[in-house]
């Protein structure tokens, strides 16, 4: 028995499936079917459209998700950002330049982006050299700018203190014999501060690591001790108030790329009031440098700078390091050193060579003597800053006319050896 094909009977085809459906003819039966499963074209498009939809859809979800990660890790950077700041000191910073009177730039406050690019993630080979209290590093900022990164080593509370009171301390400094601080970036890990970059490293790797092609000449001494001296003369009297350095020694004199002299690292600097004359603080500073009056009474004075300025001049007289040993385990103290060939009448015994060969010998015993009244062990006896930089400018004013004196006699006798006495006249007259 043959089956019919109900689909091809017009009648069930209308009465029992809808005009949108299709008949879809079975054994002794029939189906009605939506019209687009037997269309393959329309079920391609709607896959294809179905398909769209939920890669639209899973996109968007994506973009979503990616910037709601993006706000919520900005969000977390700027409250990083300010838990560093608060941490590094930004607070007290403010409140120490409120109290110094005194404002920072809002054009010195650099990223930590902007830094870790002008180091080249501080990069090891970008040292240029490591103290008690931190690394500092060379580094160009995005305009060419050459400078100088210092890189905290601790957060504790007591070296965090230091380097709040070196930012402020700098921030009311203006002497171009004083390095100059560029500004600083408090939202890092560690404190940050930038200074101008300064090239021909430090007073002390220039004395001790001597370089043949270009000695430290006499007159090249005496021009970088009336500087410190002039610079310390600065602090302790004409700054807005007195700041003493606290650190003075020939690591902390920097030479630029005309060999003058600034004064770095004001980390344990204090700024007092003009009515102080000391402040009762914990032993601090260099051994070598360190004044015995501070070291035993714990009162710094403007002194006490003068002690470690004289250690300094001696240096600079000696060309000898201010603590060396004597091979027995014993620590000479260069001070005391020079104190003795002082007093014994040797003192030529430790001159450095090149200021025998170059200095005069009225200028020397002057500068020596000088030195002598710095190391004074009472420091009422110690001549003030200002005093000593007028006696090392008056040595330096006294020089200069002497060979301006010097080149006019020179030039006299040339002219005449030149010219005939009468062939001159007629030449001026």
């Amino acid at each position: 028995m043959s089956d019919i094909d109900e689909c091809e009977v017009k009648l069930v085809r209308s009465e029992h499936c809808a005009s949108n459906m299709t008949c879809l003819n079975t054994d002794g039966d029939f189906l009605c079917h939506p019209s687009q499963i037997l269309s393959p074209t329309k079920s391609k498009v709607n896959m294809v459209l179905l398909g769209f939809g939920i890669g639209v859809a899973a996109l968007i979800f994506l973009i979503g998700v990616w910037w709601l990660y993006i706000i919520i890790k900005k969000r977390r950077e700027i409250k990083l950002k300010e838990r560093y700041f608060k941490r590094n000191g930004g607070l007290l910073l403010e409140q120490q330049l409120t109290s110094f009177d005194a404002t920072v730039d809002k054009g010195k406050l650099f990223t930590s982006k902007e830094l870790d690019k002008a180091t080249d993630h501080f990069n090891v080979n970008r040292i240029l050299g490591k103290g008690g209290q931190g690394t500092v590093y060379k580094g160009m900022l995005t305009d060419g700018k050459i400078v100088a990164v210092k890189k905290s080593k601790v957060v504790d509370e007591e070296r965090l203190e230091e380097f709040i009171n070196e930012v402020a301390i700098l921030s009311q400094i203006n002497h171009r014999n004083v390095v100059k601080l560029l500004g600083c970036c408090l939202e890092t890990e560690v404190p940050l501060l930038v200074y101008e970059f300064i090239p021909n490293g430090t007073l002390f790797q220039y004395l001790h690591d001597q370089n043949e092609e270009l000695p430290l000449t006499w007159e090249m001494r005496l021009q970088i001790a009336s500087e410190i001296a002039g610079a310390l003369s600065y602090l302790h009297s004409a700054a807005s108030l007195p700041i003493y350095h606290r650190d003075v020694k020939s690591a902390n004199i920097l030479l630029d790329d005309k060999y003058r002299a600034k004064i770095a690292d004001f980390g344990t600097s204090r700024s007092i009031a003009i009515d102080q004359t000391h402040v009762t603080t914990k032993v601090q500073g260099t051994f070598g440098y360190l004044d015995p009056e501070f070291f035993q009474s714990s009162q710094f004075s403007d002194k006490s700078d003068v002690y470690s300025f004289g250690v300094v001049l001696v240096e600079l007289l000696t060309g000898q390091k201010p603590i060396a040993s004597t091979g027995s385990h014993d620590i000479r103290s260069l001070a005391t050193l020079f104190i003795l060939s002082m007093l014994e009448n040797n003192l030529v015994d430790i001159l450095d060579p090149e200021v025998i060969k170059l200095g005069k010998k009225e200028e020397i015993m002057t500068v020596a003597n000088l030195a002598r009244r710095c190391l004074n062990l009472s420091g009422k006896r110690r001549p003030t800053m200002k005093e000593v930089a007028m006696v090392l400018e008056g040595i330096r004013e006294s020089k200069k006319e002497s060979n301006d004196q010097q080149n006019h006699e020179e030039g006299e006798y040339m002219i005449s050896k030149v010219f005939e006495p009468s062939e001159f006249n007629k030449f001026y007259l």
